[in-house]
């Protein structure tokens, strides 16, 4: 319980809300999104930044991700807007130098909320943000291998496809 174990608890809820994460991405349904935004935010109350830093930075880039897909689903900007907010603030303690490959996620993940909120907002500007923050992403795969480095560069291709379209 959150009472008799605190952080154990906050993991638990972590670790309830990535699945629900990955269910709702492959459901219809909003309701396992929610909960796992739900989870996440509950698992913030004991992760602290305070307490430790990067346990909270991982747990504002899922909160991030969840809120994303939510924003995506739902179609409501504010969420999506929230993504963005948690992301940046994963990036405050997931630092480059500190954690590069976390950095480089969340700087995919953040590239993704721009992205989605730029689509949204038909705005090229947001756009040319989120490629930057994907491109970083990129770049720190390619001299260290990551292996998302596939993944990164479609998704840098989709954004600069998307951009085209916002600026014709």
């Amino acid at each position: 319980s959150r009472e008799r174990a605190p952080r154990l608890w906050a993991m638990a809820q972590v670790n309830l809300g990535a699945p629900l994460l990955r269910l709702g991405e492959r459901e219809t349904g909003t309701a396992r999104l929610e909960e796992s935004v739900a989870a996440h935010r509950a698992a913030l109350t004991e992760r602290t930044r305070d307490r430790g830093p990067l346990q909270w930075a991982s747990t504002q880039d899922n909160l991030g991700r969840a809120l994303t897909a939510l924003g995506e689903r739902k179609n409501e900007t504010a969420l999506l807007e929230e993504a963005v907010v948690a992301h940046r603030a994963a990036l405050e303690e997931a630092t480059h130098d500190r954690v590069p490959l976390d950095w480089a996620e969340t700087q995919n993940n953040l590239g993704l909320a721009l992205a989605a909120l730029a689509k949204r907002q038909k705005n090229a500007a947001r756009m040319e943000e989120a490629l930057m923050a994907m491109r970083g992403a990129v770049e720190l795969y390619q001299r260290n291998g990551g292996y998302w480095l596939a993944k990164a560069r479609n998704r840098v291709t989709q954004a600069e496809a998307e951009l085209a379209e916002l600026l014709q």
